[in-house]
């Protein structure tokens, strides 16, 4: 079969490039129904493909105006006292369609606390909320490509989506290109974690190679002793090894 290939903006750095599309599995599907919420969100009709103009891709990076404050990327000092749990390093680097690091790519991250808990309204399971952790940062990325977080690692929950269900702990990431509406969205998991078999979410990639690109690495050498252990992840727009994204087409 001949491979079918598309030629777009790079929803980051909105250079023109030709790209062959991801491999069938890589991405999860709109409707799964062992994730029942989908049942809810999912297109009813064919979707309809509005390729961007110069309007969307043109207009002011208003993050790059603003920029981003001194502890935005240290999760651990945002508040008078110290957070609760195991503080981690998060860090990695952004490539991409040609594999090329991306610099001044904004990248945030939300996260539930080391009890399973987000500062949430609507979260409400009988575990505390930490005062000195509200579970989101953001960075932008240099010219290396590279971005890096200290935080706590997030705890698991329960979400009720099914008898039992509880969620591995993750970390949710967001991309932002030249526009809010160059957006890219994912989550990270840890290695190892005892709840991958039980998780629809994770499961919805039905790729067993394009889910492990969701699952960060441990390094030891990253680590920093007596201070905080260190995990890798590294962020793929498209190509072989691209990032599952939970808003790709």
């Amino acid at each position: 079969m001949k491979e079918h290939t598309t030629r777009i903006y790079d929803p980051v750095s909105d250079t023109p490039t030709s790209y062959a599309r991801d491999p069938e599995g890589t991405h999860p599907p709109l409707d799964y129904p062992p994730y029942k919420s989908t049942a809810l969100r999912y297109p009813k009709q064919p979707l309809i493909y509005l390729p961007q103009t110069i309007t969307e891709i043109t207009g002011p990076q208003l993050y790059s105006a603003l920029g981003t404050g001194e502890l935005d990327h240290d999760l651990t000092r945002q508040h008078e006292g110290e957070p609760i749990g195991e503080r981690i390093k998060v860090s990695g680097r952004v490539f991409d369609t040609e594999g090329k690091p991306l610099r001044d790519t904004l990248v945030e991250i939300w996260q539930a606390n080391a009890a399973g808990r987000y500062l949430h309204r609507w979260d409400r399971w009988p575990a505390p909320l930490d005062p000195n952790f509200s579970g989101a940062g953001r960075c932008v990325t240099d010219d290396d490509g590279g971005y890096s977080f200290v935080t706590i690692k997030p705890g698991p929950y329960p979400w009720g989506n099914h008898y039992n269900a509880w969620r591995p702990a993750h970390i949710h990431f967001s991309l932002l290109g030249r526009a809010f509406a160059q957006r890219l969205v994912t989550q990270m998991y840890f290695p190892g974690d005892p709840m991958f078999p039980y998780d629809p979410i994770f499961n919805s990639v039905p790729d067993e190679e394009a889910r492990q690109r969701m699952v960060s690495r441990f390094s030891i050498h990253g680590s920093e002793p007596n201070w905080a252990l260190s995990y890798q992840f590294d962020i793929y727009l498209r190509g072989p090894g691209a990032t599952p994204f939970e808003d790709a087409p």
